[in-house]
């Protein structure tokens, strides 16, 4: 398989692993989110990741990616997810897939990127908190209307994610070296059978550890640490009881998205090293 191909199938298995408490699987819809449309979102971004795969700059594969995730799930499934493979599309298309490797392919984003980037959000609608006060001309949610400021001041989608770092996790892991995304690719690695199943497990783990960004922007940063406690606490339970908590996240629409992004691109690390296959 090539990059891309393992990159689709990162976003597959992602989504078809269970339970994930309040993420859309195989089991379990949102009520205006559904199973199928990660499925079609997948799929309309290969594009993308082909792009990636073939010396494409990061910005515009990212936001062809986008596009087509959008144009065929008619809504934002996959977002974060395709902000994290995009780089790392790009950086196994070109050698090792490594945490620095993958560090200097965001490094070496250029102001082109970044306005990709913006034109991006255009497509979907994305969960986002206030930028900081004196960076307002730069909110993403202003889409291609902010790229003139961006031009002014002349940022990188580097240094625009950077801005964002403290805030969001798939920010901070792009800035970073992708130091959740390499975890969980080996967590997933050290497991076996079905990768979708390892992917809900590594979920599970991530979520334990860490608040998840998505929960604090959409429903308060209390919110989010107690889901995180939640989870630690199932860590070791049995199945029923995990079932059990995915249902309540799901009936209260709490939807760790962040968590599985993270998850996505770790799918996509262990699947690329070629570990654990059975």
């Amino acid at each position: 398989m090539t990059p891309a191909d393992e990159a689709q199938l990162a976003l597959l298995y992602e989504v078809a692993g269970t339970p994930k408490p309040g993420n859309v699987d195989r089991a379990r819809d949102h009520e205006d989110l559904h199973f199928e449309q990660f499925l079609a979102g997948a799929v309309g971004a290969r594009s993308g990741l082909a792009a990636a795969e073939s010396g494409e700059r990061v910005g515009a594969s990212f936001e062809e990616a986008v596009s087509g995730m959008a144009a065929a799930a008619r809504t934002n499934t996959q977002f974060g997810a395709l902000l994290l493979l995009v780089p790392l599309v790009r950086t196994a298309s070109e050698g090792p897939l490594t945490p620095e490797r993958a560090r200097r392919t965001v490094d070496e984003t250029t102001v082109e990127d970044a306005a990709d980037f913006y034109r991006a959000f255009e497509h979907v609608d994305v969960a986002l908190d206030d930028p900081p006060a004196d960076a307002d001309a730069l909110d993403a949610r202003r889409g291609r209307d902010a790229i003139p400021a961006l031009r002014k001041r002349g940022l990188t989608l580097a240094e625009v994610l950077a801005l964002g770092a403290d805030s969001d996790d798939v920010a901070a892991e792009l800035v970073g070296e992708f130091e959740r995304t390499f975890r969980a690719a080996a967590d997933i690695e050290e497991r076996s059978g079905p990768y979708s199943e390892r992917a809900a497990a590594t979920f599970f783990r991530l979520l334990a550890a860490e608040a998840d960004t998505l929960v604090a922007t959409t429903h308060g940063p209390e919110v989010a640490a107690a889901v995180r406690r939640r989870a630690a606490d199932l860590l070791d339970a049995e199945a029923p009881a995990k079932e059990a908590f995915a249902d309540e996240l799901v009936s209260r629409d709490i939807n760790p998205g962040t968590t599985a992004d993270i998850t996505a691109a770790g799918l996509f690390v262990a699947l690329h090293r070629g570990e654990g296959d059975d």
